[in-house]
């Protein structure tokens, strides 16, 4: 149906039906059958994962792409003046990366149709004297060069004069961002998702007040009077919106990250630190076929890491398992850390094992992390309800909002299995979701520091070497 319509729209162009040129932008793609995106390196639209290129906007890319049924061609990048550079030149259709859309843009380029919208917030370091105002800032507020908070501050300046602030020429947001941390910078304006991100790894981060609210976060491309590609984007985020796939995404990438706990996430960081190293090489062994950072992040959420953690309904140990399930995973004994772990691990995996296959990652996990807090009986009559009122029972983002109605008696008693704390097991998998990116961010730092530390000490040994055999003995045939 889509590539039909397409086509029908490209040959009304081509005969002449519009003022755009012979050779649209559209026919172009067509023509070389790919989409290029210039596309921006960040956590909010595209960084490079465990299993590879991951990211919101890429995501969304892809579904154009496919959806035009062409190869997706991505020209990243982490300074949106190179990203510029290309679109001017024609060596990109469009850019993605959560762009909000400001005058300066939209004078120059075409904004698509919106698809999230964000806060402005100014960003300074918990402990610090919390400004209220800009009028009460004691230091310089420090931005992304040529970005829209740099815009939005030249724009406030026109009213505050005295306003203190200044564009850093080389830091990206979350460099910025953890320089606050620091103590290095007092203070930043910043995206609201790019802080809702940021603070799984540094909760120190706190907002002083809004400065702006509900601006729209679009793709830009060309301003020119070719409307091939524009055509297209209307029709594409129209069937996103229609069709729940753009919530979903959004859900998959942000939904978890919206509520923040700052007592709680600072714990987390000490527990990972403090804790997490006994175990860690037994979460390693039993993972098998899952990521041991998850695993590990589901125990946390059950236990604190505490091996001899218990519960008022006789779960116990540092995966929290009952006593039937327990021996049903051959484990004798719960409180032993590891025979824990291991009885853990198997229990999920069987869990995962009976979602139904058609059942996509990551939506199949989040299903078994419900199930492994209320049981899959209750997960299943959510689904149901799910079906029953018209919505996908097989995506996570639809049922987790009829979870929590198997606590009222008028849906409960229609279902198999009855009663549960459904909005519990919601809450739940929100939280593991949040503990295992906290742990896939701080276990890649790790990593890259132990990768790096390696590095010099083979370097110091090579030069080292190099320099013994510089020196070379010496015979002293007279005795001297």
């Amino acid at each position: 149906m889509w590539k039909s319509w397409l086509w029908l729209l490209l040959f009304w162009w081509l005969a002449g039906c519009s003022p755009a040129p012979l050779q649209s932008q559209l026919y172009q793609i067509y023509q070389r059958d790919s989409l290029k995106v210039g596309i921006l390196h960040g956590p909010t639209s595209y960084y490079v994962g465990v299993d590879g290129p991951v990211g919101f906007e890429l995501e969304l890319s892809q579904a154009l792409a496919d959806k035009l049924g062409v190869k997706l061609e991505l020209y990243p990048s982490y300074h949106l003046e190179e990203l510029l550079q290309k679109l001017d030149s024609g060596q990109v259709d469009y850019i993605a990366g959560g762009l909000t859309v400001t005058q300066i843009r939209k004078d120059k380029y075409r904004a698509s149709p919106a698809y999230r919208w964000i806060n402005e917030v100014l960003v300074f370091k918990q402990g610090n004297i919390w400004p209220r105002s800009l009028n009460e800032l004691s230091d310089s507020i420090i931005v992304v060069k040529d970005s829209s908070h740099a815009e939005t501050l030249q724009q406030l300046s026109q009213d505050t004069p005295e306003l203190n602030w200044q564009q850093h020429p080389t830091l990206d947001a979350d460099e910025i961002l953890q320089q606050v941390v620091d103590g290095n910078i007092a203070y930043t304006l910043t995206d609201s998702n790019q802080l809702a991100l940021n603070r799984r790894f540094y909760p120190n981060l706190s907002i002083a007040f809004t400065v702006r609210d509900n601006l729209p976060v679009s793709w830009l491309i060309a301003a020119n009077n070719d409307d091939s590609l524009y055509a297209v984007l209307i029709e594409f985020f129209g069937a996103m919106y229609q069709s729940g796939e753009l919530i979903a995404l959004e859900d998959r990438y942000f939904g978890h990250v919206q509520q923040f706990d700052y007592v709680d996430t600072l714990a987390y960081i000490e527990a990972i630190e403090q804790n997490l190293p006994t175990y860690k090489p037994w979460f390693v062994h039993y993972a098998g076929e899952l990521d041991w950072r998850l695993l590990a992040a589901l125990s946390y959420q059950e236990s604190h890491w505490d091996p001899k953690a218990k519960s008022p309904t006789g779960v116990r140990g540092l995966m929290m398992l009952t006593l039937p399930t327990a021996q049903q995973m051959g484990i004798s004994s719960r409180l032993d850390p590891e025979q824990s772990i291991r009885g853990g691990s198997r229990y999920l995996h069987r869990l995962v094992s009976r979602i139904p296959e058609r059942i996509a990652m990551p939506d199949r996990l989040w299903f078994a992390l419900a199930s492994y807090n209320v049981g899959w009986g209750h997960v299943e009559d959510a689904r149901i309800l799910t079906q029953r009122d018209g919505a996908d029972p097989d995506k996570w983002l639809d049922v987790k909002q009829r979870l929590p109605l198997l606590r009222q008696k008028s849906v409960y008693q229609t279902t198999k299995y009855g009663y549960a704390r459904g909005d519990e097991a919601v809450s739940y998998v929100e939280n593991i979701r949040r503990y295992y990116d906290t742990l896939l961010w701080v276990d890649e730092r790790q990593q890259a520091e132990l990768r790096l530390e390696q590095q010099k000490k083979r370097l110091t040994e090579q030069l080292s070497s190099e320099n013994s055999t510089e020196i070379l003995p010496t015979n002293d045939d007279d005795g001297n």
